[in-house]
Parts: structure tokens; C-alpha cells; sequence
């Protein structure tokens, strides 16, 4: 271990404060080390014009901080995790995450709207979702800062979004002038893979260093949920979710709906048994959607 670290981050004012938390949380891990932040613009933070949905949102906001990281500009790159690929450039891993925030979504409303019409999320997990809740709603898209959306919804660009609990809290926005929050529920929408967690990527000889500094629950959850995914074969940015919690895994597809399956294997299963009661749960779904 270094003497000095560097963390490689968006720009983002959520970005900036993860990275702060990281930051934090090494320096109470690591007293004696210099803990700086790298500030760096992705490709989705410069494509602010462009449809996540229509263009592929796959390492949009990633790729450029694996790059610091492969040429050693950076030691740790702090990603959300929902917004990590399942598959890792050569010669980077997970090392693990910071305890997990609040994994639930909000539906931010305009405050004289009792039934939104009109919702904006670039995301089509949270709209196939909230299409079962708003049935008759049309949709849009939206694309900004949590600061930015907020201020369209107040503006009447759209009656409601929804943003991530983790965000908020992370921000400090528990109120904004002309908006009221309606928590979502699991049971009415389930979070992307790896919501609320904070995930610190590095090369792979570095993973040792830090995996034992970080937070096992939250790195079981996820890493479950990551390969829920990966063995699906979807992204980010596909109608999908999954969400591990208390013995089970809540799921979302637009063609089977919303379901929690029981998945006891995760507190002592092998890697392999935990692999092979996903391997079910999928073709279980699969064989569900096709009939």
C-alpha cells in the first residue's frame, strides 16, 4: 500500500460526493494516506444530447475512468455500481463497495399534480415499471444532474420523474420547492442491479489490497445481482431488475412482471451453487415469458 491514492471520478455533483465518501472512508481505513480525488468528463457526461435508450448506455459513464485507472493516471475508480457492465476491461476488478444506501427509487412530482400525465426517465427499467402503476401516463425522456431534473419538473417540462432515495440522501435534498417525493417501494418497483451501492474498481493486483477494507454484505447482494444479470444477458439500460435482500431476489421483466424467488444459498453457498440457483431462477423465467 501507497502512502498516496488517487480516485478517479465524473464531475457530477453525486459523482463528486461519492467520491468524498470514499475519500472518507479510506482515510478512516487507511490513517496515514493521502487520499486525492481525479475529476474526469465521460463520454455520457459530453453526450448530454443523446437518447441513453436509442444510443446504448453500456460504459458511457465508465469507460474514461478505467482508463485512468489502466494508465496508472488513478489508483481506485468510484463508480455508482448500477452504471458498471458486468464484464471489466482486461486487467480490472471490483475490489468491493461501500456499505449500501437506500435501494429504492422516488417518484418526484410537481406538488399541483395529483396524477401525473406526463413522466420523464431515460431509464426503460423505472418505465415499464411505473407503466404499471400510471397505466395511462405518456412518457419522455429526461437527461441532467439530480439539480437539473428537479428544476424541469418544477418548470413543467413534465409532471413527474423518478430519481434514486441513494441520490437524494447522498445530495441532502430532502425537500425542493414545488416537488413532493413519494418513496417507491420494492414490491412496486425494483431497483437496477447494485442501486445504493458505491462500487471502487482498480487493477486486478490491487484488489487484495482493498476488498478487506470494504463491505462484505453489500459486495454478496451485489456480486449476486451482477451475475443475476450477467446471466441474463442484459445491460443497464434494458427493462430489467433485480435486487437481493433477506434471503430473497426480487426481479422485474416487462414480460413476467415483478416476482421474488427465494435465494437461501447466499449467506455460505459456493460459487458454483449460487450460479447454478440463478442459472434456475432465469430459465425458469425464460420458460414463463415464452409460454
Amino acid at each position: 500500500m501507497t502512502d498516496k491514492l488517487t480516485l478517479a471520478t465524473r464531475r457530477s455533483p453525486l459523482a463528486l460526493k461519492q467520491a468524498d465518501l470514499t475519500r472518507d472512508f479510506l482515510a478512516k481505513a487507511l490513517p496515514g494516506t493521502a487520499v486525492e480525488v481525479l475529476e474526469v468528463v465521460t463520454t455520457g457526461d459530453r453526450k448530454i444530447s443523446w437518447s441513453l435508450e436509442k444510443e446504448g448506455g453500456k460504459g458511457l459513464f465508465t469507460k474514461e475512468l478505467e482508463d485512468a485507472l489502466l494508465c496508472g493516471e488513478a489508483d481506485i475508480a468510484v463508480h455508482s455500481a448500477k452504471d458498471l457492465p458486468t464484464e471489466h476491461p482486461a486487467g480490472l476488478d471490483i475490489a468491493g463497495y461501500l456499505p449500501r444506501a437506500a435501494v429504492n427509487d422516488v417518484l418526484v412530482v410537481r406538488a399541483d399534480i395529483e396524477t401525473p400525465e406526463v413522466i420523464a426517465t431515460s431509464s426503460p427499467r423505472r418505465r415499464a415499471q411505473a407503466q404499471l402503476l400510471y397505466p395511462r401516463a405518456v412518457w419522455t425522456e429526461i437527461r441532467g444532474n439530480v439539480d437539473t431534473r428537479l428544476k424541469k419538473i418544477v418548470s413543467g417540462q413534465a409532471d413527474a420523474t423518478i430519481l434514486a432515495q441513494a441520490g437524494l440522501n447522498r445530495l441532502g435534498i430532502t425537500a425542493w420547492p414545488g416537488i413532493r417525493f413519494v418513496p417507491l417501494a420494492i414490491p412496486h418497483m425494483v431497483p437496477a442491479v447494485g442501486q445504493g451501492a458505491v462500487a471502487l474498481q482498480t487493477r486486478i493486483e490491487d484488489v487484495p489490497a482493498f476488498a478487506n477494507l470494504l463491505d462484505a454484505a453489500t459486495a454478496r447482494a451485489v456480486t449476486i445481482e451482477r451475475k443475476f444479470l450477467s446471466a441474463w444477458g442484459g445491460g443497464c439500460h434494458t427493462a430489467f431488475a433485480a435486487h437481493y435482500i433477506d434471503g430473497k431476489l426480487w426481479v422485474f421483466h416487462e414480460r413476467v412482471g415483478i416476482r421474488a424467488y427465494p435465494f437461501r444459498v447466499a449467506l455460505q453457498g459456493t460459487t458454483s451453487a449460487i450460479d447454478e440457483e440463478l442459472q434456475g431462477i432465469v430459465e425458469g423465467i425464460r420458460g414463463k415469458s415464452d409460454s
